[in-house]
């Protein structure tokens, strides 16, 4: 064991040396990657091409970003209830003996890039929000630039963009090394790319891969859910690091990865730079970013909703609710109507419609081409402008913290969707607190083999439609669940209310039994 650990040893600190050594910043003032700086190579048959000189130019230009606050330590006394309980309290964090919080000093560790030599640093917002959510608060109270020759700078926000996840810092100082956005709408899928950030604090980390994948949507929602995929590594702390193509281009933001164990698996996901640069720079000219607005709740076409009205699969989004007095609204799109081209553009997963909606001129009069009861028609729109973030997250969910069931002794009727319904009368509605208005059934039971079960669905939910049909007593339900199993569809579409949360469409599988 001495004798391994002695192998060890010298092989960290072999590799410690060689990281140690630096490139120095150059006196001209030009940008790190800029054209005729970095020589072109070419891999030799057979291997691919060092990434050496090109780490080399790159690294200086690529920061650490830490950042400090304060939070809560949670109650972990082990002494609690015991005689000895107020003495380790102290220990035990949670509340002090008057009963104040306690906190603590913690740091937190991200990446990012400078854009100029005079010190404008790009990286993510959540890298500075400092807490979870999305980011609207920030908690930090300090931030800390550090270069790659080991030098500090304390950071203030310039602007941060919360729908891009895109953040702002400056620093004081000049003549630093910097890079610059590069053309990622030229990126094709399979070609070579650079990662370079600081994973797990460990410091400047260069590492390789291509580019798996283009406007890949990861279920984030909203108009920047479109990103580059790569399997070069990333981890925590790569957020905000720049990912760059073979001629030194910034091509991309590194920002999430999809992993179940924590670590890289080979799928990371960065912003691409045609959307990262028009951000960052209306964030330096201080401005914030405008973007244009339907006032629709949308949900994308799953197979069982396809399934349901008929429809392809990955063509369309469809309209969970309108804004009233929104853009959508004036135009005459109703609720349940399915969006398939917005300004000639086909919406697809690829290309959603809060993609092409947010990228459109506010003020433009757009055609939006939908289909309302298997009938194509299209409307024109005057698009708006988007409120913010905070506004819009208040609107969102599916109201799964209302855990309401009703009590009535109103016999329930079953369906051919695992379900058991009853007519939503002024008394079960006082009993989930919604409002007495509301036209629907409400459900009593849910068999928890069926596929509604398997969907989330659940006692004390509401149904306001089934196949774009309103429905208030149970056997006109079970009339249009009949009607489906005659017309041999495998689903139904169900509009679902839970509490006054917005309402959402489900497609439900039909038992065959």
């Amino acid at each position: 064991m001495r004798y391994a650990y002695a192998i060890t040893a010298a092989l960290l600190a072999g590799g410690t040396t060689t990281a140690l050594v630096l490139q120095q910043p150059l006196s001209a003032q030009v940008a790190q990657n800029a054209p005729g700086t970095i020589a072109p190579a070419t891999p030799r048959p057979g291997a691919p091409m060092s990434f050496a000189d090109l780490a080399a130019r790159l690294q200086p230009a690529v920061v650490n970003i830490s950042t400090t606050q304060r939070v809560q330590v949670s109650q972990n006394n082990p002494f609690a209830g015991t005689p000895f309980g107020d003495f380790f309290g102290q220990f035990g964090g949670g509340t002090d003996n008057n009963g104040r919080p306690v906190t603590r000093e913690a740091t937190s560790l991200g990446s990012g890039f400078i854009i100029s030599p005079d010190g404008y640093v790009v990286t993510n917002n959540h890298v500075i929000s400092g807490g979870p959510g999305d980011g609207s608060k920030p908690v930090v109270s300090a931030i800390t630039v550090t270069l790659p020759d080991r030098k500090e700078y304390k950071a203030t926000v310039v602007g941060r963009d919360i729908a891009s996840d895109l953040a702002l810092l400056k620093i004081e100082a000049r003549n630093l090394p910097f890079v610059e956005f590069g053309d990622s709408t030229r990126t094709r899928v399979g070609d070579w790319v650079v990662a370079i950030g600081n994973p797990f604090g460990l410091g400047g980390t260069v590492t390789a891969g291509i580019i798996s994948a283009l406007h890949r949507n990861i279920g984030l929602g909203g108009a920047y859910d479109r990103y580059l995929q790569t399997d070069a590594s990333i981890n925590q702390g790569n957020s905000g690091g720049p990912m760059f193509d073979l001629n030194g281009n910034v091509i991309g933001i590194n920002t999430a990865i999809f992993s179940p164990t924590g670590g890289n698996v080979g799928i990371g996901f960065a912003i691409p730079a045609e959307e990262a640069k028009p951000v960052i720079e209306a964030l330096r000219k201080g401005g914030h970013v405008q973007r244009g607005y339907l006032g629709v709740g949308i949900q994308p076409i799953t197979d069982e909703i396809a399934g349901a009205l008929g429809l392809p699969k990955n063509r369309g989004e469809i309209v969970a609710r309108v804004e009233p007095g929104q853009a959508a609204a004036r135009a005459g799109i109703k609720q349940g109507d399915v969006i398939v081209r917005v300004n000639n553009q086909d919406v697809t997963p690829d290309n959603t419609l809060s993609y092409i909606v947010a990228n459109l001129p506010i003020g433009s009069r757009v055609p939006i081409e939908l289909i309302r009861d298997n009938k194509r028609m299209t409307v024109t729109a005057v698009v708006g402008q988007r409120p913010p973030e905070e506004q819009l997250a208040q609107a969102d969910g599916f109201g799964e913290d209302d855990d309401q069931a009703p009590n009535d002794s109103a016999q329930a009727s079953s369906t051919a969707l695992g379900l058991s319904l009853m007519a939503l009368t002024p008394q079960i509605a006082t009993q989930l607190g919604v409002q007495s208005t509301v036209q629907a059934v409400v459900i009593a039971n849910v068999d928890p083999s069926s596929d509604a079960a398997a969907k989330g669905l659940r006692r004390g939910d509401l149904i306001l439609s089934i196949n774009q049909t309103p429905v208030t007593t149970p056997a006109a339900a079970s009339a249009i669940i009949a009607q489906a199993k005659r017309a041999n569809r495998d689903t139904v579409l169900l509009l679902v209310q839970r509490g006054n949360a917005p309402a959402r469409y489900i497609g439900i599988g039909l038992n065959k039994n």
